[in-house]
């Protein structure tokens, strides 16, 4: 792998972050220009849209990918790297809200983001650091006793690479004194997010499909065959996948009020010497706590402690992300405290208000996912597959998301940024109380 991680220049296209420092070589791709025709094209070149392109591509599709700006530039380049599996509302949430026969459908899905991830980089030899395990730490006896019936959820599932933690077995993967407990998962991991989505492009490449980049989609026309417009050309295809997520924009009007943009923040240290690293975190697995406004962190290949956390409903960057982030960073690992930070850096992820990934078909022939909710490294490249499924005519799966009620957020655009935050406070009086 190419890399200098002391140089503090970055290439234009990506977020002044640890990943877009030591990015592998990736080509650049000429923006769309003129009219273009093929079977799919999908909008947005993260994780949705490359595991969706790749899906189609692996069963003989003709695929054209448009990227607003470069390969894993939004969320899917930036983000925590933590291959977390499940959904952002448990089970059970799920069965209580859409019934038996939708937790049956989701829980046998829950697990296979990471395992398609697992495959591909197989696959198709993707460089990106790919490391397993992964734990959810409990800072309380009322979470770990919800990791607890977690596990025992998944269990029933036929999810069984798992294993409980109590106060000094967790020390084996975060040795710091804030736990109780936690829940081991060994099919999650960690992995390059950004080194990831350049090897899942070039894989649709090897395959035939074609990417364009800085090419900002203005609108999606339906149709028979509908059209992807962009200032310098438009895509005419026999299907379309909207794939914008947080950073969609104004491009389709109807998707807009489904998501929130949320900022979370991550830094990276300077690299650790190997005695620390073996210390903090001899496993080498990452780790995200239980709190609402959750602290997650792992060890980069060459030894930095990548630390993330300080969610920002509406998706602003706050003015001093090390700031924000150090106080969590010395409450975890004291002796990090004074640790020089090399790169901070922000970006957004959708939030829905059901917490539940939001798929469907706007119209006939035009197909979109989003909305994540903070699981998007695996739950996206599982819903490229089920687009996939649905547009080769296997609907069965992607219906088990598509029918599944979603809402846009209480007071539009105006009131979701304020009416979130007030439940977010909430939620964290309760942790600080202990309730």
């Amino acid at each position: 792998m190419s890399r200098n991680p002391n140089k503090q220049t970055f290439p234009a296209p990506h977020a002044p972050s640890y990943y877009a420092a030591t990015a592998n070589p990736a080509p650049e791709r000429p923006p769309l220009a003129g009219a273009v025709e093929t079977q799919v094209c999908v909008v947005g070149a993260g994780f949705s849209g490359l595991s969706t392109a790749l899906s189609l591509a692996e069963r003989g599709y003709d695929v054209a990918v448009v990227e607003a700006s470069h390969v894993g530039w939004g969320a899917s380049g930036r983000n925590g790297g933590q291959l977390v599996n499940g959904y952002s509302r448990d089970l059970d949430v799920v069965e209580s809200r859409y019934g038996a026969e939708a937790a049956q459908a989701l829980g046998a899905m829950a697990f296979e983001g990471a395992d398609i991830i697992r495959e591909r980089v197989a696959r198709y030899a993707i460089d990106c650091d790919l490391r397993d395990g992964g734990v959810f730490a409990a800072l309380n006896t009322r979470q770990l006793d919800e990791l607890k019936s977690r596990a025992a959820s998944w269990q029933a599932h036929g999810h069984h690479a798992l294993q409980l933690l109590d106060e000094h077995s967790i020390r084996a993967h975060s040795n710091t004194d804030l736990y109780v407990g936690g829940l081991l998962d060994s099919r999650g991991g960690h992995v390059h997010p950004l080194n990831l989505t350049l090897g899942e492009a070039a894989a649709i490449e090897s395959l035939g499909g074609v990417i364009y980049e800085r090419s900002p989609v203005t609108r999606v026309v339906s149709g028979s065959r509908p059209t992807v417009y962009t200032d310098g050309g438009q895509v005419r295809a026999d299907k379309v996948v909207v794939c914008g997520n947080a950073y969609l924009g104004k491009a389709v009007p109807a998707l807009r009020d489904r998501v929130m943009p949320v900022a979370t923040q991550v830094m990276a240290t300077e690299p650790l010497d190997e005695a620390t690293v073996n210390r903090l975190m001899p496993s080498g697995a990452c780790i995200e706590d239980c709190n609402y406004m959750l602290d997650y962190y792992r060890m980069s290949a060459d030894r930095r402690l990548l630390f993330g956390g300080g969610t920002v409903y509406g998706g602003t960057t706050p003015a001093d992300i090390e700031a924000k982030l150090r106080p969590h960073l010395a409450r975890t690992f004291p002796e990090l405290a004074q640790a020089r930070i090399d790169y901070a850096w922000s970006g957004n992820f959708a939030l829905t208000l059901t917490r539940i990934p939001h798929m469907g078909e706007l119209e006939d022939n035009v197909y979109f996912s989003h909305g994540y909710s903070g699981h998007g490294v695996t739950t996206t490249h599982l819903a490229g597959r089920l687009i996939a499924e649905a547009i080769d005519g296997e609907h069965e799966r992607f219906d088990a998301f598509a029918m599944l009620k979603n809402h846009p957020f209480p007071g539009g655009r105006l009131l979701r940024v304020p009416l979130s935050v007030l439940g977010s406070w909430y939620y964290q009086t309760k942790e600080k109380i202990g309730l």
